[in-house]
């Protein structure tokens, strides 16, 4: 019998595989890539139409030593890497890591880690799509290109080897500094909302009716509140209506990402080890080790017709033949964007395989997630929900004022998967009243508000805004992310993302330096050449040639004028109290912090403050700019922790001439700190 080997990237994945395949079968893991270009030097000949040149990738000798014996006692080899671009070039690189040009070696690729999959995959193997392999080949060299260039520029700028410039991450750090300058710059603009608790028929409590039209100031306000006060309510109209909530689509990458950060509080990059886990397989009681759910990085809601069928079966055993979907169209559809690889999206490899039954298997981390995928694939099959409206409009001096109640009337696919704001509130009964009836008020209630900023990117959202802007991949956003974090480029407090000082001098640099660089048109715009090239309809070089020009004449110009506003070590006041020298400002992975200038000779430091001419509103010592311990800078007293004044916004020396709170700096507009007062005025900063 003939020898066959498999060759797959995680030892978890090929202990599963195994299981599907007979004695003839020797399956064996790459551990990922094993060549890749060096991290010691650029490796791409810029001279020669950009030639990358790979090297074995360090520590991984024994393993290709490994695999190469292994070949030699095989009679076919088959490449069972990932099915996307990152695991077709893996197999190729294997293939020459290899040198398997003289054996018979195919590709195969499986959406699932199931023994169908896996055998179905065998029949059908083919060649390696080289098309796939230089669309990954075209974004390692151009982001390598970018990286390598970019980076030492940053290094001499801030002083600080550690520091990295990445065409995707340099990005969404961008984006995290824009809605951040957003939210400073923020000034409330004022509103009311004014209601009418009238009594109902058949309620002991009384039911908030709304006025309909905006009001934007509470002199006007009062005036309708005063009216209203005194006034007759009339019921002028009574409609009822449903309205129906569509079941989601089943998982994409970015959805679950989404998703699991808000209902299981994953972060991103959790969702993704865990989903790698329920992918490549656990082992479970009774069936040994399988694996759960299909390929978890995937842009396409697409099914597989057998799943379809599966589910739908499942649905009219468990809930009833009325909960199914009557067509699955509409769940299966796509939005109409490219979707990369024409995977299926994310769902349990065998909805017979429920996650009760399973629980005990499975780590806590595990079947949250599980369940989540199990739970929005059941419900993507299924009908929508339906709530029955009932609004009640009245009048009273003019004004139209309105209450409404939504109840749900058939679940649908709630049954089995539905969020907070999908279950039934504690709702009025309106159905005593009747048109023409006068409702007796018991209050008035005006009430003033303020706007709320843009809200803070969260991974998920981020997640979200960049793939609606079409930046990174499906494989790229939790790796995008982790990166940022780890370079302290951001920080995340209770889920929240913010930037950093030393992110904001890096995006400063980038923003004036590599402009096109981090312009999300112009990112998206490499996504959609690289998708080309994977489809075959670009060369791969030539996205590259067309792309470096514009970066080289930017490293110029930036480099030469790097080289005129090149800063060195601010020196301060403070005195070394060890060598007495004057101590300087440094850069630190925390922001700025004090450093003796005779290091080596002497390593003393303390942390920088940086008083910025105002004394503290709460007991009159000076306010510095501090980071806190995640590096997100902010304005507090010197004196802190006995004085906890804080504030995220720079403090002017100057008062409200209308309530005399103190005030701070938004842009351009220096803005009472109390939202109440809403005085503000136009101003440079000082």
């Amino acid at each position: 019998m003939a020898k066959n080997l498999v060759i797959v990237e995680s030892p978890t994945k090929a202990k599963t595989i195994k299981k599907f395949l007979g004695k003839n079968y020797e399956v064996i893991a790459s551990e990922g890539h094993v060549r890749d270009l060096p991290k010691s030097s650029m490796g791409i000949d810029k001279e020669n139409d950009f030639e990358p040149h790979y090297i074995t990738i360090r520590g991984k000798g024994d393993l290709v030593s490994t695999l190469k014996k292994a070949v030699k006692r095989s009679d076919v080899i088959y490449l069972a890497t990932d099915p996307d671009r990152e695991g077709e070039a893996i197999s190729y690189h294997l293939s020459v890591a290899l040198k398997l040009e003289d054996k018979k070696y195919k590709r195969i690729t499986f959406n699932e880690i199931t023994k169908g999959a896996v055998k179905e995959s065998i029949k059908n193997a083919r060649q390696i799509d080289m098309d796939l392999v230089d669309a990954q080949q075209a974004r390692r060299v151009v982001d390598r290109l970018v990286g390598y260039e970019i980076s030492p520029l940053l290094w001499e700028k801030l002083g600080k080897k550690s520091l990295s410039a990445g065409r995707v991450q340099s990005v969404a750090l961008k984006m995290i500094s824009d809605r951040e300058k957003e939210i400073d710059e923020f000034i409330p603009s004022e509103y009311w909302t004014i209601d009418a608790d009238l009594k109902v028929p058949g309620q002991k409590k009384p039911v908030s009716f709304a006025l309909k039209k905006e009001v934007s100031d509470g002199k006007e306000a009062q005036e309708i509140k005063s009216k209203l006060d005194s006034a007759d309510f009339i019921v002028k109209d009574i409609k009822t209506s449903t309205r129906t909530k569509k079941a989601p689509v089943p998982f994409t990458t970015s959805t679950l990402q989404q998703t699991a950060a808000s209902r299981i509080n994953f972060a991103t990059s959790k969702t993704m080890r865990v989903a790698q886990q329920l992918y490549e397989g656990v082992e479970i009681k009774g069936q040994g080790t399988v694996g759960l759910i299909t390929y978890l990085r995937t842009d396409s809601t697409r099914v597989s017709d057998e799943a379809d069928r599966n589910v739908r079966e499942y649905i009219r055993n468990t809930f009833g033949a009325e909960y199914e979907a009557e067509d699955g169209s509409a769940q299966n559809a796509d939005s109409g964007k490219k979707i990369q690889d024409a995977h299926e999206a994310i769902r349990p490899t065998d909805v017979s395989r429920t996650p009760a039954a399973i629980k005990s298997s499975l780590t806590a981390e595990q079947y949250k997630l599980y369940k989540l995928i199990y739970e929005r694939f059941v419900a993507s099959r299924m009908k929508p929900a339906v709530y029955s409206i009932y609004a009640v409009c009245v009048e009273a001096a003019g004004e139209g004022l309105r209450a409404a109640t939504s109840t749900l009337s058939f679940a649908g696919y709630q049954n089995i998967y539905s969020t907070e704001e999908d279950k039934s509130k504690d709702n009025a009964n309106l159905s005593g009243i009747e048109k023409g009836d006068k409702l007796v008020c018991e209050e008035v209630h005006a009430k003033q508000h303020f706007t709320e900023p843009p809200a803070h990117y969260t991974e998920a959202l981020l997640v979200k805004t960049m793939e609606d802007n079409g930046i990174g991949r499906p494989s790229t956003y939790a790796p995008t992310i982790s990166t940022l974090l780890n370079r302290r480029y951001i920080t995340k407090e209770q889920k929240n993302l913010y930037i950093t000082e030393l992110g904001q001098a890096v995006n400063g640099i980038m923003e004036t330096a590599f402009p096109e660089i981090i312009d999300i048109e112009f990112t998206a715009n490499m996504e959609s050449l690289l998708d080309s090239i994977g489809d075959g309809n670009v060369e791969w070089k030539v996205v590259v040639r067309n792309f470096y020009p514009d970066l080289e004449n930017e490293i110029k110009h930036a480099s030469e004028n790097l080289e005129k506003i090149k800063i060195a070590d601010e020196t301060t006041d403070e005195v070394c109290e060890e060598c007495g020298a004057n101590m300087v400002i440094k850069y630190g992975a925390y922001g700025k912090f004090l450093a003796c200038p005779n290091f080596p000779n002497c390593r003393n430091t303390k942390p920088y403050f940086e008083r910025i001419g105002v004394n503290c509103p709460k007991c009159g010592s000076d306010i510095v700019k501090r980071n806190t311990k995640k590096g997100r800078p902010f304005y507090g007293c010197i004196n802190y922790p006995e004085c906890d004044f804080m504030s995220w916004n720079k403090l002017s020396q100057k008062v409200c001439p209308k309530c005399g709170k103190y005030m701070v700096y938004k842009g351009k507009k220096l803005v009472c700190s109390e939202n109440e007062c809403g005085y503000s005025e136009s101003v440079e900063e000082e």
